[in-house]
């Protein structure tokens, strides 16, 4: 089948069809023949903590939506009563990448689409932070959804989903960082 530029469309080994354009790090397409981010691979099972590990990397390089590829695999071949868990992160992760591509609106409503999976989620928490992802969620959707709000930088803005990696230790919004209270 033809995609309208009279080219025919891109298919998987199975006959999916498949976009083989190449994606920036915020997972939107580029003209072929464009140098491009790898793309993450699909159905990858790892266990929560590989899960975890290499959605922060991904994260903190600025490539929300490859993270949320991450989480979407986690919530495919997980528990299901963890899927709720993976689900709100991966929302979490595809507003933050809505918001770094100007999608305010978009990116707000999954911010808090994704706060709101995680703050009633009562499951394993795989040595997350859920209370402080929750906070950085709403906290990053009110401000892109205020008037005149920012476009982010998602490798800025990227949330620390342990809550920092060392003990007391909070990564702000801004990528400030300041000693917790009662650490």
């Amino acid at each position: 089948m033809a995609d309208g530029t009279g080219r025919r469309r891109d298919r998987d080994d199975e006959g999916r069809a498949r976009n083989a354009r190449p994606r920036d790090g915020l997972g939107r397409p580029l003209p072929y023949g464009t140098p491009g981010v790898e793309r993450q691979p699909e159905g990858v099972v790892r266990s929560p903590e590989e899960s975890v590990r290499e959605a922060q990397r991904l994260l903190d390089a600025g490539m929300p939506f490859h993270a949320h590829e991450v989480f979407e695999d986690a919530w495919k071949a997980g528990p299901e009563g963890e899927a709720p868990l993976w689900r709100a992160l991966a929302q979490v992760a595809v507003g933050l990448t809505h918001a770094a591509r100007g999608n305010a609106t978009g990116g707000a409503r999954l911010l808090l689409r994704g706060a709101e999976g995680l703050a009633s989620y009562a499951g394993a928490d795989h040595g997350m932070d859920l209370r402080h992802v929750v906070a950085w969620a709403r906290g990053l959707a009110g401000r892109v959804a205020a008037p005149g709000g920012p476009v982010v930088d998602a490798r800025v803005e990227a949330p620390q989903l342990r809550g920092g990696e060392e003990r007391g230790v909070c990564r702000l919004p801004r990528g400030e960082e300041r000693l917790r209270p009662n650490a």
